[in-house]
């Protein structure tokens, strides 16, 4: 945070930050939400698309229903209860890459609302509530490089427009930055083990925006709230609520006023910078998509999607626990992926000792992958090694130092190693 906004720890603790978070989550679906194009990301501009992308007139849509599947798996997953029938609106506004003017989205009537997530906080649970979660298509892209003339045009790339997302609106429950990263955590988590999204901030998989404003603390009437955008990373939306809240405070103390707006942040500044003025409610004319019946997802659709469901990371999470031994964040650190809690409970199974190879592995391998920008699918060592040489080094049939030089991939451990290359230590 620069040094320039920095209220006194006194002044800070006046103060209650109130922080509510709005998340869109691209569907894994091999088609668009409301015609049979491509989603692929990295395409030639404009080669996934079709009348029904490009707006044309005449072109109807027609609901994906393999995004409505994922709709309602990521809604049971979070907690929240599904409407059995929900409306498809159109949100009218004008923008480039917006060919129909109008987005098909939901309003009153979404698919899912009511939810939650429980997230750690000053050594307990806290719980961050989800009022809803809705479906919507994207809208396309505004290019500024990469193409001639770029420095005095814009283009645009409607690729992505059509491509299926939820929007999962919490409740402004949260009260500091970390917990802001917290639930922002655990629901990229929950998601993954879902497996509706690859939750790819670079691509645009997943993206956010942060609302947040401060208020006295005691007083119950929420203050002016502003909107944080173009946030790419957890780190830095952390960031940015750290700097955002720090700025309203001093506005605040200044005897100044916080003007509701849309602000965006400069990560590598450490700053936000206003974008737009918002009024208090936007006139976006929603009324129903009159191009597509009500979607109805009654109680046999809803249970065949329940069984679906697998199981998910908290309760993973306790289970390894009991199952193996191992400590809440040893259980943490493992559940914290999919594939590595996958691959850690197959070898652990076999290991003799799952305590030793759950520390190793939190302790040596994720330390050293990460040194190298190598996620647990690219380990040059598989879980079945790491468990085999925990066992080897259980048994006294090497040392701690020989098998601290395998994890590293030591040049000493060398002959070692190929040793458990012939025993298939390696993938």
């Amino acid at each position: 945070m620069p040094a320039a906004i920095k209220p006194s720890s006194h002044v800070v603790e006046k103060y209650e930050p109130v922080i509510g978070l709005e998340v869109h989550v691209q569907l894994l679906t091999e088609t668009k939400i409301f015609c049979s194009c491509s989603t692929r990301f990295g395409a030639p501009p404009n080669s996934n698309v079709c009348p029904v992308c490009l707006g044309l007139p005449g072109a109807l849509p027609v609901l994906n229903q393999r995004a409505v599947e994922f709709a309602v798996l990521a809604a049971l997953a979070l907690n929240c209860q599904v409407r059995e029938t929900s409306i498809f609106a159109r949100k009218n506004y004008f923008y480039p890459d917006l060919p129909k003017g109008y987005q098909i989205s939901q309003f009153d009537k979404p698919i899912a609302e009511h939810g939650f997530i429980d997230i750690p906080s000053g050594g307990g649970t806290k719980r961050i509530g989800i009022t809803r979660l809705h479906m919507e298509e994207d809208a396309g892209k505004s290019l500024h490089e990469g193409f001639p003339n770029a420095a005095t045009t814009t283009a645009i790339d409607l690729n992505r427009s059509g491509v299926p997302l939820i929007e999962i609106v919490s409740e402004p429950d949260m009260r500091t930055p970390d917990e802001a990263y917290e639930y922002l955590t655990r629901l990229k988590e929950i998601i993954l083990y879902t497996g509706v999204s690859d939750c790819n901030m670079e691509e645009g998989s997943l993206r956010c925006d942060a609302n947040v404003s401060v208020r006295p603390r005691g007083q119950e009437k929420f203050g002016t709230k502003t909107e944080i955008k173009n946030v790419n990373s957890f780190r830095f939306i952390r960031e940015a609520l750290e700097y955002e809240i720090a700025r309203q405070i001093e506005v605040i103390e200044e005897g100044g006023a916080i003007h509701q707006e849309t602000r965006l942040y400069n990560a590598a500044e450490g700053k936000t910078y206003s974008m737009r003025s918002k009024e208090q409610a936007h006139d976006y004319r929603y009324f129903p998509e009159p191009d597509l019946l009500p979607l109805v997802v009654d109680e046999r659709w809803q249970a065949e999607i329940r069984r679906m469901l697998p199981e998910l990371p908290e309760a993973r999470r306790l289970r390894m626990v009991g199952d193996y031994g191992i400590t809440e964040y040893d259980a943490q650190v493992l559940t914290s992926s999919k594939t590595l809690a996958d691959q850690f409970e197959q070898a652990a199974k076999a290991a003799k000792n799952p305590k030793r190879v759950a520390n190793l592995v939190q302790s040596e391998l994720l330390g050293r992958l990460k040194a190298r920008g190598l996620e647990i699918e690219k380990s040059p060592i598989s879980m079945n090694g790491v468990a085999m040489s925990a066992d080897l080094a259980e048994a006294g049939t090497i040392s701690s130092k020989i098998l601290k030089d395998l994890i590293n991939l030591s040049p000493a451990a060398l002959p070692a190693f190929a040793v458990f290359f012939v025993l298939g230590f390696l993938l």
